[in-house]
């Protein structure tokens, strides 16, 4: 039986008693049974809304779950036997770098606005400028300044 249910059936019950309508007692009796009728209400509210943001979280969840997959996963689901050289197997120790990992070159850039480190690819930062993601302020590159001070750098 629901709260909703129990105040209705002390209400009902007020009202089969037949007492005074008049009398101090009755009125103060009433007063309570609405008091009590309103929190039921309230309270089945609130269990609504609750549900409806453990539902949603569930899916969010779920869709994170998803992203970091497609993101971070191998297809191993963490197990201890995997030996594919991924972070989430625990087998990071024998992964090997293949010689295309090698040859990208990626660079550390301070935002002087925001003062955030972000990492760049080589490519990113060959095209000029790039927006910081935390801050939004353009950031610009002149590749020909790192270039002059390590020619041998391919």
């Amino acid at each position: 039986m629901s709260m909703t249910e129990k105040v209705a059936y002390l209400r009902g019950l007020l009202e089969g008693m037949d007492l005074d309508k008049d009398k101090k007692e009755v009125k103060i009796i009433e007063a309570v049974i609405d008091v009590l009728d309103d929190m039921a209400a309230t309270v089945s509210e609130l269990e609504e809304g609750y549900q409806d943001m453990a539902d949603q979280l569930d899916e969010v969840d779920a869709d994170l779950g998803d992203l970091e997959e497609e993101f971070y996963g191998c297809g191993c689901e963490d197990d201890d036997e995997c030996d594919c050289g991924c972070d989430c197997c625990g087998d990071e120790d024998d992964f090997d770098f293949d010689e295309e990992d090698m040859d990208d070159c990626y660079y550390e850039v301070t935002c002087p606005s925001c003062n955030e480190t972000i990492c760049l690819s080589e490519d990113l930062i060959a095209e000029g400028k790039i927006d910081c993601p935390n801050c939004g302020e353009t950031l610009e590159f002149d590749m020909d300044d790192v270039e002059a001070e390590n020619p041998s750098v391919e």
